[in-house]
């Protein structure tokens, strides 16, 4: 949640944009999901190259259903993602953004090598969120998640 709280203070951002720390909702997030016109989730995750970096995939690169475990919480993401293609309403922006963690412990706090890609990891979603702000229908709204293990309203 500390990059999420961290990407909120780092701007002034409209009301279209809404914070949202998504804890372990699971399926209760399918609405709020269907009404994004673009999504961002922060998370630990990790990857197939598993370098201590961070990571940003998009929309294409995240498939329906994930076989390799790429997210300490990827089941609920993916299964998210999967009910919202098959109803029609997914966001046509999705990203994913996180680095491998240090411990998967749930309620723990950030480790040092974790808290050392906070900037970047917020830097990729300022970059993102900009650009979508660019992009946003008036009556549409961007949405960032925060990690999927802790409820938040940005």
């Amino acid at each position: 949640m500390e990059v999420v709280r961290a990407l909120e203070a780092s701007g002034d951002w409209p009301e279209t944009v809404q914070f949202v720390d998504g804890g372990t909702q699971g399926l209760y997030l399918l609405d709020y999901f269907e009404s994004c016109d673009a999504l961002m989730v922060f998370d630990s995750i990790i990857p197939v190259e598993f370098e201590p970096k961070v990571y940003c995939y998009r929309k294409e690169e995240l498939p329906a259903f994930i076989h390799r475990k790429m997210s300490a919480h990827q089941m609920g993401l993916s299964e998210l993602l999967a009910v919202a293609r098959l109803h029609g309403r997914e966001p046509s922006e999705i990203v994913l953004i996180g680095a491998p963690p240090h411990d998967l412990g749930l309620g723990n706090p950030l480790s040092e090598p974790m808290l050392r890609h906070l900037a970047r990891a917020v830097e990729t979603g300022r970059e993102l969120l900009e650009e979508w702000l660019v992009k946003v229908k008036a009556s549409g709204f961007p949405c960032v998640a925060g990690d999927i293990r802790m409820p938040h309203r940005f």
